[in-house]
């Protein structure tokens, strides 16, 4: 109603109660936020809102993944049949498998506020972060061998296979964040997924990374002392028969 009317009192125009019109010191202003983006001629803000995008999973998307799993198993059993795993084929299965699982893991770990990598800038990231996860199991190897004194990686017990896999996943996670621009938790699901993708593939290939009776022991008992000379050992044999 007019401002004249202010701070009277007076007949609801539907129930008729006695209503008090609020007094103008009571008027609240509301101060339009201050635009200094350019405008047009009519006054209109030149400037527009960027709309984001969603990225959604493609079916080549689908198909690739799909297919890379069905490669990785093949040669998995295929690496079984064929019996006992060369080094250079491990190695080897360390590097390829590490770009899809971790193209797979980014998707379910990033970020969906923000835009995400994609293209050329995706794809160097993530074979930069591959060289990293691959040379992560170096780490695994070659440790528990110097500090152990073990002969091969496969003879370190199971506690220290699962030690060494949480330091794995440790650097891992930290070296996914960092490369992706990810919080910890979304680089520990990248560095997870890879490694438990690496476990598994070993466990079918008949991979043996650790065991369970720890490092095997000696066959027989070692001798403390060298075996005596024949002379030796006839001259102690023919003092004590003297002496007897």
């Amino acid at each position: 109603m007019s401002d004249k009317f202010a701070g009277q009192k007076g007949p609801c125009p539907k129930c008729k109660k006695p209503i008090e019109i609020p007094s103008l010191a009571d008027e609240v202003v509301i101060h339009a936020p201050r635009d200094d983006s350019p405008k047009d001629s009519k006054g209109r803000s030149v400037l527009k809102a960027i709309k984001r995008t969603e990225t959604r999973v493609t079916r080549r998307a689908i198909v690739v993944t799909v297919v890379t799993v069905t490669v990785m198993l093949g040669a998995a059993i295929g690496l079984r049949l064929a019996g006992p795993v060369h080094w250079a084929a491990v190695i080897l299965g360390a590097i390829l498998i590490a770009p899809p699982a971790i193209w797979a893991a980014y998707g379910f770990a990033r970020d969906a506020e923000l835009e995400p990598y994609v293209g050329a800038d995706l794809r160097n990231r993530v074979l930069i972060l591959s060289a990293i996860f691959a040379s992560l199991w170096l780490i695994y190897a070659f440790v528990p061998v110097y500090l152990l004194e073990l002969d091969k990686p496969s003879q370190m017990s199971l506690f220290m296979a699962g030690l060494m896999i949480v330091v794995v996943l440790a650097i891992g996670s930290f070296a996914a964040a960092n490369t992706l621009e990810l919080e910890f938790s979304g680089g520990l699901i990248v560095a997870g997924m890879y490694v438990v993708v690496a476990l598994l593939l070993a466990l079918i290939a008949g991979v043996h990374l650790a065991s369970t009776e720890g490092r095997p022991k000696p066959s027989e008992r070692e001798l403390i002392l060298p075996p005596q000379p024949a002379a030796m050992q006839w001259l102690a044999e023919d003092h004590w028969t003297q002496k007897a």
